[in-house]
């Protein structure tokens, strides 16, 4: 056993979660093994390491760090009164409000929307209906919707996304719920945010791949990009959906339920097949610990410490390669239809979006103040004027 500093373990409830803090003095050899653990997270709040409470965690933790260093697991395991553990909040809620909710939850599974846009939805109107929970839902009206986003759309400074989400709930919630005077129609999305996609240079990309060393992590981001592939798609990659022979991969049950395929850029191919000799995955094309998936936090998590190491001082997520993808294409002359297909998108007005920043003809287009000024010189030089210095001081 190295002679390393002992490390602590204490539970916390942090974040939602019942957590396992990891507690240690600065240290190299430490960081390194803890770094290798992709569910463990650096908190600045906590200033130490934690990962959640669970009995695989626990024995990934000592089967790390048993033969490095000493564990001290006395905090740990020590006994707790159940008071000294918050409770998660119970929305209040009659009885009946609460079997609406969970007969929309059902609603809402049946109808076949995602996991994710069911536990949205359902957590928003939920939010509306608590807020009106002494008031009988059929008395509800337009008025009632606008007087609840004015006191807590508003006022807590919500973002028009998850506003136009409550809209969109609500909506189902009425239908579903047939006996309310909320009028559907008049129930108006605010209008979306136009901000165009940030997007990195080809210089910046492949610094992006330079800087980051480990195998895994450069194959995941140079799928993200080569492909333009969503982060949930590159992590649903199994073995079987990437095609060498035919140079394409399989996106099974995308965004929307729907499969395409997608181009295997031939440069990614040799990276591909050392990353596939090096760890050896079973069923997940990306895999964890325990070939469990491996997780979308994971990825943020390196892909934030390669950017520093690039110099990109962009606000870069995995979505940012996928914007440069298809930016890239554009400025090819790849037309819009073909790149709509390769994204996946089920409407062109989505894949327009690049069309503002793809640069290739803008950078062509000269400002009239140079056209004016190239007049001018060459004006002057036909009636031999001196030249007006081209500069705007003094």
């Amino acid at each position: 056993m190295q002679n390393n500093p002992t490390i602590q373990l204490d539970r916390i409830y942090f974040k939602d979660n019942h957590q396992i803090k990891i507690i240690f003095p600065y240290n190299d050899n430490l960081l390194k093994v803890i770094r290798e653990i992709p569910e463990a997270k650096w908190s600045k709040t906590l200033s130490c390491w934690y990962i959640l409470n669970t009995p695989e965690n626990l024995k990934l933790i000592f089967n790390k760090f048993n033969n490095i260093t000493k564990i001290d697991s006395k905090l740990l395991f020590k006994k707790t009164d159940a008071k000294d553990f918050p409770k998660k909040r119970i929305r209040n809620l009659t009885a009946k409000n609460r079997a609406t909710l969970n007969q929309f939850f059902k609603y809402l599974r049946g109808k076949r929307y995602s996991k994710s846009t069911i536990d949205v939805y359902t957590q928003l109107v939920a939010d509306f209906v608590e807020y009106y929970n002494n008031k009988n839902l059929a008395l509800l009206n337009n008025k009632d919707v606008e007087r609840f986003i004015e006191d807590i759309y508003i006022k807590k400074n919500y973002s028009i996304s998850t506003q136009r989400q409550f809209i969109s709930g609500l909506k189902l919630f009425i239908v579903f719920i047939e006996d309310i005077n909320i009028n559907n129609l008049e129930l108006v999305r605010p209008k979306k945010s136009k901000k165009l996609p940030t997007v990195l240079s080809y210089q910046e990309l492949i610094r992006l791949l330079q800087v980051t060393k480990n195998i895994k992590h450069r194959t995941i981001l140079a799928l993200l990009y080569s492909s333009g592939l969503r982060i949930s798609e590159v992590l649903n990659l199994k073995i079987n959906h990437i095609e060498f022979s035919r140079k394409q991969i399989f996106v099974n049950n995308g965004k929307g339920r729907k499969d395409r395929y997608v181009t295997l850029a031939e440069s990614v191919i040799p990276l591909i097949e050392n990353y596939l000799v090096t760890y050896t995955p079973k069923l997940y094309f990306f895999e964890g610990e325990q070939g469990q998936q491996y997780s979308d936090s994971s990825v943020r998590k390196f892909l934030k410490k390669s950017c520093q190491l690039a110099h990109i001082t962009s606000n870069v997520s995995p979505h940012t390669l996928r914007h440069s993808y298809a930016t890239h294409l554009l400025e090819q002359g790849v037309g819009i239809r073909h790149i709509q297909e390769l994204l996946g998108h089920a409407k062109p007005e989505t894949t327009m979006i690049y069309t503002h920043v793809a640069r290739k003809d803008l950078l062509s287009i000269k400002s009239p103040l140079d056209n004016a000024i190239a007049q001018l010189k060459k004006l002057n030089s036909a009636t031999n004027v001196p030249n007006i210095p081209n500069k705007f001081t003094g």
